[in-house]
Order: structure tokens, then C-alpha cells, then sequence
């Protein structure tokens, strides 16, 4: 495990030697061992699987996008290779009597509360972040082989992800605005984390 200290720098759009000034950024190229840019090489890779685990909330999936940007305009061999994937740590704990349910979201949690049976008395408990978890907890719904969910992250269309990239994480806050009222009418208010 390598732990990041809250965000990472946005590399959206900057040069490798900038990139490199950043102590988490650099400490992830170490412990990967496969160097970067054009010294990158996928037989030196240490691991298997680079799975990103971050706090289930709206800062966690900004951090993870931060990361994905990185791989995406640095390291991108590790996406080809089918090397990266992100864990889907849970965000609600459902007790109903001596059972836990857990759920990933608010649409999941709705899910579950939807299938209990009619008379069922739960509690919904909602975490701030990882760290709110036991560490039994954590082990037993994110760390678990034999629990976890795990998201592969694909590239269907290499055009498209690099424009995404550029919208969301570039300099021009213009395209932000854009991308984010064009799909406005998409959320409802349950999906937002307000």
C-alpha cells in the first residue's frame, strides 16, 4: 500500500519534469518501478494490479480521476496492459437486527432498503471517508479478494478520454463550465453529494 496524503497534483496538461516535483507522484513511479514517459517500461512493474482505493465520496473520485490522468497522460501502457482498476469502497452500512448490508452509493443503498422486508427496522449509517471504518471493517468489504469489487478501468475510445481529460481537468475553466451544464439535466438531486 502506498498511502497519498490528500490531493495529488492535477497533471492535466504538464510537462513530465513538472509532474516529477511532486512527492506523491514520484514515491507512485518508485514503488511501481517501471519508470515514466519514455523510460517507462511494463516488464519492471512490480505488481499485478494497481487498485485505487479512495474515501467513496466527491473528493475520493476527484482524487482517483486525479490519478487516472496521470496514468492516462504518463503512463498509459499500465491502462493498455489492463493493470489499473479502482475498488468500490462502501459509502452506506445498513443494519437491520444482527445483519449489515453494505452499499456502495445511494442508489444501492436504496436497493437494499427496497428489498428488506416490510415490517424490517435499519439503521443507515453514512461514511465521511475510509478512515471512519473499522480497520475489521475495511478488510472485510475492500481488501477482502473474495469481497471486493473492482472496477477494470478500459479506454473504448482514446479520442474521447483525452477530451474528457482536457474538460475536466484542464486549464480553461470555460470547458468545465460547459461540460458540467451540458450534462446538468443527467443528475438528479439524490446523486449529488451536497
Amino acid at each position: 500500500m502506498l498511502p497519498l496524503r490528500g490531493k495529488i497534483l492535477n497533471s492535466e496538461g504538464l510537462p513530465l519534469s513538472k509532474v516529477l516535483t511532486n512527492a506523491e507522484l514520484k514515491d507512485l513511479v518508485t514503488a511501481l518501478g517501471t519508470g515514466v514517459g519514455e523510460g517507462f517500461s511494463i516488464a519492471r512493474l512490480r505488481y499485478g494490479k494497481i487498485i485505487l482505493l479512495m474515501d467513496a465520496d466527491a473528493d475520493g473520485k476527484h482524487i482517483s480521476t486525479l490519478l487516472l490522468a496521470f496514468f492516462f497522460r504518463h503512463m498509459p501502457e499500465l491502462i493498455k496492459q489492463g493493470r489499473v482498476y479502482i475498488a468500490q469502497p462502501p459509502l452506506f452500512r445498513i443494519d437491520v437486527g444482527k445483519e449489515i448490508y453494505w452499499a456502495r452509493d445511494e442508489a444501492h443503498r436504496d436497493q437494499i432498503i427496497k428489498g428488506l422486508r416490510a415490517n424490517a427496522k435499519y439503521e443507515v449509517s453514512r461514511f465521511k471517508g475510509l478512515g471512519e471504518m473499522e480497520a475489521r471493517e475495511l478488510g472485510d468489504t475492500t481488501m477482502s479478494v473474495r469481497n471486493r469489487i473492482l472496477l477494470k478501468v478500459e479506454i473504448d475510445s482514446l479520442l474521447e478520454t483525452d477530451r474528457t481529460f482536457v474538460d475536466l481537468l484542464g486549464k480553461d475553466p470555460g470547458q468545465r463550465q460547459r461540460f458540467v451544464l451540458d450534462r446538468a439535466a443527467e443528475v438528479s438531486l439524490e446523486e449529488m453529494d451536497i
